[in-house]
C-alpha cells in the first residue's frame, strides 16, 4: 500500500448481509461484486457519497463497514475501473470480519439521498 492510501476504508453494506457474516467472529464478509467482478467495491470517506447516493439512494437498510486495510490478508488495489475519475478502493477477496473495527448506521433522509454520518466526520 502506498504512503498516500488510506489504511481504513469503507464499504456500503445492507444490515441483514454484515449480521448475517459476524455472526462467526472469525468469519468473512462476502459481497456478491466478489464472484461477479472479482472484488469488492470500497470507498473513502471522501468517497463514499458518490456511490451511496448513485446506486443506493432511497435504501434504509444499509451500514457503513470500516474496514482496517492493514487486517485484510486479500489484495487491495485503489483503481479507477470505470473511467469516473476516481481511484476508489477495491479488496479482490473476502474481508474478515475482524478486519470491520466499527459498523456506523447509514440509512438515507427522507429525499433519498445521503449524507456522511457525524461519526465518520
Amino acid at each position: 500500500m502506498a504512503e498516500t492510501e488510506p489504511c481504513h476504508v469503507l464499504h456500503i453494506a445492507p444490515v441483514d448481509r454484515w449480521a448475517q457474516a459476524s455472526a462467526d467472529p472469525a468469519g468473512e464478509y462476502v459481497d456478491p461484486s466478489l464472484e461477479g467482478e472479482g472484488f469488492i467495491h470500497c470507498s473513502t470517506a471522501e468517497q463514499v457519497l458518490i456511490p451511496a447516493n448513485e446506486r443506493f439512494g432511497g435504501r434504509t437498510d444499509l451500514v457503513l463497514l470500516v474496514i482496517d486495510l492493514e487486517q485484510v490478508p486479500s489484495r487491495t488495489v485503489f483503481e479507477d475501473c470505470y473511467e469516473s475519475g476516481h481511484t476508489f478502493p477495491h479488496i479482490y477477496g473476502p474481508i474478515p470480519v475482524a478486519a470491520v473495527t466499527t459498523v456506523v448506521p447509514f440509512p438515507c433522509h427522507d429525499d433519498g439521498t445521503f449524507s456522511l454520518p457525524e461519526t465518520l466526520l
